[in-house]
This record gives structure tokens, sequence and C-alpha cells, in this order.
């Protein structure tokens, strides 16, 4: 399934839980209704026997009832907005809810190490922002979950279990899952989701607070009728408790098929993913979680609860059996055998340096070139299929292109202050007098130290490649959301004073700045809803976007107007007779790109077909126009996978 369908999915999916949630709460204000209407008979028979000829109590009793009903009403939506709001920070706020602690920038616990070097290397390969990275420290089960609003917003928390006991194969192919629910919008709809359950079982909620302080109260009988009603509540409870689970097996079951094979096509490799269900399946604690998860339950990445009606996970043996079809329950036996016999041993060699290359059953021939890796798809179909899901391909040259940075580059990525200084460094001309003007700026605005970090990083490594400045970048992004918000702009007007410093605007600076804002502003403010408007509406900016990449990656007036052509083409436009195109090719993407972020996901899928037609017709893509590529596809919020966003050639313009 490509990622536009999936995206097309999660609306419908966003559509039957505001259903399903409707009807949840009608059965739950039905229960109350029901039970007021149970306390007024109690209440008829004891005072009023005979009354025959009374009109029907409903009746008697209609405004108590809408009252009821209302009351009820006012309090689930409360509790749900009050859930909502509590967690607007995204998804660090539901990890830390279960006690998650952030992976230091860098650790020196070699397990912690693998762990994020993991959820670098496959954001860059999806083309997705790195997320910030979690453990739930006091957890020995083996899970995962990844949540927020949003990829820009997202996180992934890991639990100590599964950094102990799976294999780096097997913890590559839980954090792949996890990705396939980030970049699909999986976890948008969970996070609202937690929101609506909560006020569903607020209900039940109320019945424990009641039954808690009846007990306390004075008086012969106030205590037992207080005790009464919080047992009655906590029965409704339970009717809401069954309509939550109903609703997350509905939408949670299948998508985690789904994400379990997206994970084999994104690692090439189903022993990975496969052999960490059968892990769970043999561990003691299993993926079992000490807190409360009835919350996240359909978050995680195997159930967390001994629960098993209406989980919202499939039997673990379904899904091992759906990856590996030769899959026999007996070789759980063995396998739980071997584990016991070998524990020691296992515990020992099971965590690898990362840093000495990529996992077994993916690694890349030591000989080969960077460049044949990283060669892009030139067709725009293949790219549109490997957006959202991305394959071995890709994996294998994010490892690549991160294990070939300078390795202090990389660690000062993951630093706040030192971030602001790679910035810059990748910003500073090769002109020695522009150059020094640059670090004046630098000085002036961010301060003498950052200034100072600028020059160590310049005599201390040398300079990255063209290809790496982009990725590098992205790296610097989980850093950069931990500082203040005065500070962010203050950065964002540096970026944007270093790339005037001599007068030109080249294509990785207009890059570079936009992915810069699109990343952070996402990230401070995600994205709460999709476009919804067709390619027809907005013809025009479309074509401008067309004509202005047409424009960046070809010299000639001829080329251009054929690249122009395809992309036309692409989207089925006729193409224009005459010069359409001009130089102000940054004012068009400016103009034209915050507006057609507005599209649904069928019409973006048209779109960066076009886009890729524009720049493949030669069969070539550049490294600028690769660059323009991703900083588009970011503002449009579309995951490029890594090997259409590096370019084919060192060529820039």
């Amino acid at each position: 399934m490509q990622f536009f369908e999936h995206q097309e999915r999660a609306r419908l999916r966003t559509r039957a839980l505001l259903a399903l949630f409707v009807l949840a709460v009608a059965a739950v204000v039905a229960a109350v209704d029901a039970l007021v209407v149970g306390l007024l008979l109690i209440g008829q028979v004891e005072f009023r026997p005979l009354l025959p000829e009374a009109e029907p109590l409903t009746a008697l009793n209609l405004p108590l009832l809408i009252g009821t009903s209302v009351l009820t009403l006012a309090l689930i939506g409360a509790a749900a907005l009050w859930r909502a709001r509590r967690l607007r920070s995204g998804g660090a706020q539901v990890v830390r809810e279960l006690g998650g602690v952030p992976v230091a920038p860098d650790p020196s616990d070699p397990r912690q190490r693998r762990l994020r070097n993991l959820v670098e290397e496959m954001a860059l390969a999806a083309g997705a922002p790195v997320p910030d990275v979690f453990i739930l420290e006091d957890e020995p089960g083996i899970n995962a979950l990844a949540a927020g609003y949003s990829p820009a917003d997202a996180v992934v928390a890991v639990t100590s279990g599964a950094l102990d006991k799976l294999d780096r194969d097997q913890l590559q192919g839980v954090i792949a899952h996890e990705f396939s629910h980030i970049v699909h919008g999986d976890t948008r709809i969970d996070i609202r989701l937690m929101a609506a359950l909560f006020g569903i079982l607020a209900i039940a909620l109320l019945g424990r607070r009641l039954r808690g302080t009846g007990a306390g109260l004075d008086g012969p009988r106030r205590p037992g009728a207080l005790l009464l009603i919080g047992w009655l509540l906590n029965l409704i409870g339970s009717l809401g408790l069954f309509a939550a689970r109903l609703i997350k097996a509905a939408l949670a079951r299948q998508r985690e098929y789904l994400a379990d094979a997206a994970a084999v096509q994104f690692t090439r490799n189903p022993d990975g993913i496969a052999g960490a269900l059968r892990r769970i399946a043999v561990e003691p604690a299993g993926a079992l979680l000490s807190v409360d998860t009835e919350e996240v339950s359909h978050m995680t990445f195997s159930a967390g609860t001994h629960a098993r009606w209406l989980s919202a996970h499939p039997p673990l043996e379904e899904r091992i059996r759906r990856i590996d079809p030769r899959f026999h329950p007996a070789q759980l036996v063995a396998l739980a055998r071997r584990i016991r016999q070998t524990e020691a041993s296992t515990r020992r060699t099971a965590i690898s340096d990362p840093a000495q290359g990529i996992a077994a059953g993916t690694q890349a021939p030591t000989e080969a070139p960077l460049g044949a890796l990283l060669d892009p798809i030139l067709d725009p179909a293949a790219v549109l299929a490997t957006i959202g899901n991305p394959g071995q391909a890709e994996l294998i040259a994010a490892a690549l292109l991160t294990a070939g940075l300078p390795e202090g580059l990389r660690a000062v990525a993951h630093r706040p202050q030192w971030a602001q200084a790679l910035l810059c460094l990748l910003l500073l001309d090769p002109d020695p007098k522009t150059r020094e003007t640059q670090r004046l700026l630098v000085a002036r605005r961010l301060g003498h130290e950052t200034e100072q970090q600028i020059g160590h990083l310049i005599d201390a490594h040398p300079a990255p490649h063209p290809r790496q400045r982009l990725p590098l970048a992205e790296l610097t992004i989980p850093a950069l959301k931990q500082l203040p918000g005065a500070d962010l702009a203050r950065l964002d007007r540096t970026i944007a004073a270093l790339i005037a410093a001599d007068g030109q605007l080249s294509v990785f600076e207009y890059a570079l700045g936009r992915l810069l804002r699109v990343r952070i502003r996402d990230a401070l403010h995600p994205p709460r809803t999709q476009g919804r408007r067709k390619l027809a509406e907005l013809a025009e900016p479309a074509q401008d976007l067309i004509r202005a990449l047409a424009w960046i990656g070809h010299r000639e007036q001829a080329a251009r107007q054929a690249a122009e052509a395809a992309g036309l083409a692409q989207a089925g436009w006729t193409p224009s007779r005459g010069p359409t195109l001009r130089e102000d090719w940054h004012e068009a993407l400016d103009r034209t790109l915050t507006p057609l972020d507005a599209l649904r996901p069928s019409a973006k899928a048209t779109l960066v077909a076009a886009l890729v037609a524009t720049i493949t017709h030669d069969h070539r893509v550049t490294v600028a126009e690769a660059e323009a590529l991703r900083a588009i596809c970011a503002t449009l919020h579309v995951p490029l996978p890594l090997a259409t966003s590096v370019g084919h050639r060192t060529q820039s313009t």
C-alpha cells in the first residue's frame, strides 16, 4: 500500500473513530439514564407505593433525565478535552507519563548508542524528521511504542528489556515497525484516541472517586448511598471500558499487520521482527508493562497486559505466521530451551558496537562506493512506491551516509549549543572575506562562544560532502527543539543573515533554511489535520512549482522547457508554449509551497510524481535538484526516501 493510500485511509479511520466514539458515548449516556430511572423506581416503590394512577415515571421525570444526559455528556466532553490539553505537547508527554526518560545526546551506554543510531538511520532513510528517543528504564518486558501528533513531534520509546534481550536485527525490526506508524499517520489517530477514550472512561473514574470518599463521610445513610452510586457508576464504567477496547480493536488490529509488513520491507530481514515477536512469546515477562497501559495499549508494539479479549493487538503466533509461513508453535519451545541454555553468553554478545557497520543480513559490501548506493530512483512510479515505504537500499544508504560523517560533527549535532554552530558552519561561504563577515554576524547575534565553536569545528574536522549536508542538518533537529523559543527565533534570523551575506542564494542555502523552518515549526506546533484541496483547485501554484524546479536543475532554456513539459505532462496538463520560466525560482517556491500543503493525499501523489518527472527527464539528478525536492517534500509533509534526496552527481546550481 502506498504512502498516500495510507494517508487517505487514516482520514477514513479518523471518521470511523468519531462514529464509534459517538456510539460509545450514547451507550454510556443511556446506561447512566437507566441508572437514574432505576433509582427513581426504588424511591417510587418505597415512598409512593399506592399511586397506580400516576403517570409513567419517565414522563414525570423527563426534565431530570434530560438534565442527567446533559450532565453526563458534559462530563465526558470535559474529560476528553482536559486529556487532549494534557497531551498537547505530543508524544513526549505520553512517554513521560509511562516513566520514559530521554536518551542522552551522546550516550556512553552502548545499548543506548545503538538505539539512537538505529533511529537516526531509519529517519534519514525514510525522509522523516528524526524523532526524540526515550527508554522505559523500569520495564523488563520487551516492548516499544511511537507517539505524537505528527512525524515532527513524534517520539520512539523502547523498554530496557528490549535493549537487553533483542539483538540488533530484532531491535531494528521493532523500530522499523514503529516508524511505519509514524510516517503513515497512525500516531496522530492514536493520540486523539487517548483523549477520546479518557472521556468515555470518566464515568468509571468518577465511580471510583465516590467509592473512595463515601466511607469517610458522616451520617447514617449518605456513605452507603454514595458507595452504592459509586459501585453502579463503576458498573457503567465497565460498559465504557468495553466500548474503549472495542474501538481500539476495530482500529488497531489490521494496522499492526500492515506495520509488521512495512518493517519487513524496510529492513528486508523478516527474521528481525519475527525474531523479536518470538522472543516476546517465550520470555517470562513477555511484553508486559508495570504501569497501567489501558490508555496506550493501542500504541505499543505488543500487548502490554494479560487482557486478551478485544485486545488491540493480534495474537503473537498469528503475527509471526504472517511474516514466516513456516512457523510452528513448537519452535517456541525449542527457542525457550536454547535461550535458557545460552542466556549468559547471549547477554555478553547481544550488544554490538553500532559504529562497526550494518546489521547482519543487510550489510553492504565494504568496497561498494557510497555514490553507487546513493544513486536515486529515476522513475516517478518507483519513487511513489518508496515514499513512506523505504526499503533495504535506503536503509543501507542511510547507514553508510551516517557512518561516513566526521565523527566529531555527528556528535556535536546532538548538543543544542553546538548544533547551532554546526548549522552556521554549513552555511559558511568559500570566499574568505564573506566568511569573515559571516563569522562576525554569528558573534554579534549568537555570541562569541558560538563563533569560537565554529572555528574549532573548522580546525578539527573536514568539511562534509555535499550529499551529507542536509542529512547532517536533519540530525540537529532533536537538539534544537530543546532550545527556548527565543533562541530558536534568533537562530532563524541568524541563518537568514548568513544566507544573505554574499548577496546570492544557492539552492542548498534555500533548502537548508526552509527545511529547518518547517521541521522546527512543526515540532513546536504539530499539524493536526490533513489537506482537502484538489489539484485542479491549485493548478496555478502547482504549475509554477514545476517551472521553478525545472529552472533549478538546468542551465539552458531548451532543457528547462523540456523538464517543465515532462512535469506538466506527468500531472496531466498540456505543456505551455513560450518562455514561461523565470529566474525568481525562490520567490516561486515561497509563493506556492504553503498553499500546496493544503492538497489532499491523492493530489500530493500526483504533484510529487510530476516533480520527480521534472528532475529525472534527462535521466540524472543533480545535488541541487535533490536538495530542492527534499525541501519541497518537507513542506508538503511527504517523507522523501533517501535515495531520491541525495542526488546523482555533485554538481550544484
